[in-house]
C-alpha cells in the first residue's frame, strides 16, 4: 500500500464499500493513525450500540451512554490528552432493525460526522467507515420466539430473471423460464 487512503478525504464518514477492515487497519498503521474498530453485530438497540462502542473503543468509564457523551469522548477527552496524528474508525454491522431504525442510524452517523468536523478544524484526519448489518433469515428454532415482523419477511427475489418475468407483457421470458 503505497499511499493509503489517498483517494479518501481526510475528514469523512462513509460506507466501507471497497475497503476491508484489514486494509483500513493496515492504512491506519502505515499513516501512524489510531485505529478504532467496533463490531456491532450483536447490538439490538441504541444502548447496546453505545455500550459496544464504549467497550471496543476503550472509552473512559465516565462515558455517559448517550450520543452526546460519545461525541465528548471522541473529541474533547482525546484532544486534551495531547497531539493526535489521525484516526481511522470502523463501525461494522450497524443494526437495521425496528429497534434501531433509519433515524437512529443517522443520529449515530451524525455524531461521527460532527467528530470528523471537530478534528478537521484542528487539521487532524478523522476517517470513519461503516457497514450495515445484513438481514438474515432466522433458523427454524428461532421462528417461534419472534414476536415482531422479520426484516427478511419483506425480501423478494430481485434476480434479473425475476425482474424480467415480473412484467405480464414479457411473455418470452415467461415461456423460456417454464
Amino acid at each position: 500500500m503505497e499511499q493509503p487512503l489517498r483517494n479518501v478525504r481526510p475528514n469523512i464518514v462513509q460506507s466501507i464499500r471497497a475497503f476491508t477492515v484489514r486494509d483500513l487497519q493496515a492504512a491506519a498503521e502505515a499513516l501512524g493513525h489510531h485505529f478504532l474498530y467496533a463490531n456491532l453485530a450483536t447490538a439490538l438497540n441504541k444502548q447496546d450500540i453505545l455500550e459496544l462502542i464504549s467497550t471496543q473503543f476503550q472509552l473512559p468509564p465516565h462515558n455517559g451512554k448517550n450520543l452526546d457523551a460519545l461525541y465528548d469522548c471522541l473529541t474533547d477527552t482525546v484532544y486534551k490528552s495531547g497531539p493526535q496524528t489521525g484516526f481511522v474508525v470502523v463501525l461494522e454491522h450497524i443494526p437495521t432493525s425496528p429497534k434501531f431504525d433509519k433515524e437512529a442510524r443517522e443520529q449515530l452517523l451524525d455524531v461521527f460526522r460532527d467528530v470528523a468536523d471537530f478534528w478537521a478544524e484542528r487539521k487532524v484526519p478523522f476517517r470513519a467507515f461503516y457497514s450495515f448489518a445484513v438481514a438474515r433469515a432466522p433458523k427454524p428454532a428461532d421462528l417461534e420466539q419472534v414476536d415482531e415482523p422479520l426484516l427478511t419477511d419483506k425480501l423478494v427475489d430481485v434476480s434479473p430473471q425475476a425482474l424480467r418475468m415480473s412484467s405480464p407483457f414479457n411473455a418470452g421470458y415467461w415461456l423460456s423460464a417454464a
